[in-house]
């Protein structure tokens, strides 16, 4: 009558490999929706306590869109070295200028669940300024999100 819950076993995980552009894109959406494939979410087969996603390769992360008018200079990271006075404060605009790579890698690592299993997932996100990537090997799907705006 019940149907057994059944979890999924290493062996039986299949990833693929997505190809996202981020022109145009809102920052904060795209970086969910990318944290959902990373964790495969998106797929009947997941498993919470499985990395079972697949592979995100990030292109033209330095053209992704930021909404509010205040948000590139009120908006701060901080990085905090352990030592007196190492502490690193950098404005959103900063960090899409000269870091975007690091800006998009930070947003989507909040999104991700903390501990072993979130490093583990973390490590399949590949940012890269520009539209050229090393990853042409592995034959990556475009990635489109109906929800975002921009062209999809």
């Amino acid at each position: 009558m019940y149907k057994q819950t059944t979890s999924l076993k290493k062996e039986e995980i299949s990833r693929k490999w997505y190809v996202v552009d981020a022109t145009d894109k809102p920052l904060g959406r795209l970086a969910s929706e990318i944290a959902v494939y990373l964790m495969g979410k998106e797929k009947p087969s997941w498993t919470p306590n499985q990395d079972c996603g697949d592979y995100i390769i990030v292109i033209n992360c330095e053209k992704v869109s930021v909404s509010g008018t205040h948000k590139p200079i009120n908006k701060k990271y901080y990085n905090v070295s352990g030592y007196n006075g190492g502490m690193r404060i950098r404005t959103l605009k900063e960090m899409l200028e000269k870091y975007p790579e690091e800006l998009f890698e930070r947003v989507v690592w909040g999104m991700l669940p903390k501990g072993r299993l979130g490093r583990q997932v973390y490590k399949k996100l590949f940012v890269y300024k520009g539209a050229e990537h090393k990853h042409s090997a592995q034959n990556p799907e475009v990635l489109t999100f109906k929800s975002l705006g921009g062209n999809n």
